[in-house]
This record gives C-alpha cells, structure tokens and sequence, in this order.
C-alpha cells in the first residue's frame, strides 16, 4: 500500500513522495519528472525536506543529467540500427522523409527552437519516424530467433514504454519498446532473446538465466550489465 504527494520545488521542478508501508529508509531517485522520494510512514513533508537538503547539490547535478537536453538543429540519433536528423527547410511546414537510410525532419528555417510548441513538433516527429521503424524492423527479428531457438511466442507488439525494454506475458504476447531502436545491436538481440526465453521461463529463476545463457552463448550477465549502462536520450 502505497500513499503519493508531489511538491514544486526550484531545484527539481517537482518532488515526488511516494509512502509505502514496507519502506525502512528514506530513498531518493533523479528522473526526468523531478525527484522521486521513497518513505516510511509517519514522516512529515518539512522532515524529508530536512532529509533531502545535505544531498541537493549532488542530486542537481543528477538531475541535469538525467534531463534531456532541448532539441535543435544539432540534434541527430546515429544509432547501429536507426539514423535520424534534423535540417533546415524552406518550406512553411516540418516534414519528415527517408534519404540514404537515415530519417530526415526538415524544419522551416523560422522554427524557434526556444518555444514549447517547436519542441513539441520534433519530439512528436521523432517519436513517430522510431516507431514506424521500430514496427518494420523488430517483429521480423523476434519471428528469426523464434525460429532459430524453437520458442514460440503468440504476437508482438511495439510500446512506447521508457522504463522496461520488452515483456512477455503468460500468453506469450511480446511487447517491445520503440527505444530498442536506440541500442546497439547485438544489445537489441539480447532483449528480444530475454522475452522469448520467457515463453519456457516465465520467472528470473536459475533456469530461466540457464536459457538465457545458452541463448547468449554465456553472456547474459554481461549484456544485462551493459543493458543497464544505457536509456532512453528524450
């Protein structure tokens, strides 16, 4: 059971404070949303301030990490499977279109990139150009090492979830983050392979890590650990 408040705060833009019953310390966590604080029960909101402030300036400077920077006309993805970028166009209007492999958002060369309206506009444009990627290229890649390991799945589905990679559910459907389209390769496979060794293993126990491992050719620790090192950049 859990009970949430959220606070504006001039470092953070928002505090998050989230109660749970089972909580034994106070924790805190940088997101792009603001600072997410865990506590135990019976804690008043001027206490966890008190809590918070001899961590401020070292959770600001996580902050200003965590947060994503605006776009502008520097912005470009040159990930191993997805390329995009962004120019200026004299046309009154954005548009999106593929030349070379690489997705172009050409932008009117009045765009004012300091306004939420044009930032809006790219995210939207960026985010659609990654799905529409991400749905011709991710289902084909479950279906081949579906295949090739013999584990049957029902159907796959492209998310746009930024906190979980894939997930598998008991009937098998997979479901795929659009985000996957930012990972290398070989870090792709590996989440495609985690979801399908689901279909046998529906739990992290040692089996399921015995498959994964042999699906991975003794590297699924490792490429989980690399996994960890990387997250959605917007």
């Amino acid at each position: 059971m859990s009970k949430k408040q959220i606070i504006s705060d001039k470092d953070f833009g928002k505090i998050h404070f989230v109660v749970r019953r089972s909580a034994r310390n106070i924790t805190m966590r940088v997101k792009e949303d603001g600072l997410h604080v865990t506590t135990p029960p019976y804690r008043s909101i001027t206490a966890l301030l008190e809590a918070i402030a001899p961590f401020r300036e070292r959770l600001r400077n996580v902050c200003s990490e965590v947060k994503p920077k605006p776009f502008d006309l520097n912005f470009s993805i040159e990930a191993e499977c997805f390329r995009l970028k962004l120019e200026t166009s004299p046309l009154k209007n954005f548009t999106v279109s593929m030349r070379d492999e690489t997705v172009v958002i050409a932008c009117p060369a009045h765009a004012d990139f300091t306004t939420d309206r044009v930032q809006t506009l790219v995210k939207n444009a960026v985010i659609r150009a990654m799905r529409k990627k991400a749905e011709e290229y991710l289902p084909p890649l479950v279906q081949y090492w579906s295949s090739l390991f013999d584990l049957p799945y029902n159907k796959v589905t492209i998310s746009k979830a930024r906190s979980r990679w894939g997930s598998c559910s008991s009937k098998r459907d997979i479901s795929l983050s659009f985000y996957l389209m930012l990972l290398p390769a070989h870090l792709m496979d590996y989440v495609i392979l985690h979801e399908l060794a689901h279909t046998r293993e529906m739990n992290h126990g040692p089996k399921f890590w015995e498959l994964l491992n042999q699906l991975t050719d003794g590297k699924a620790l490792a490429l989980r650990k690399e996994l960890r090192m990387h997250r959605p950049v917007f």
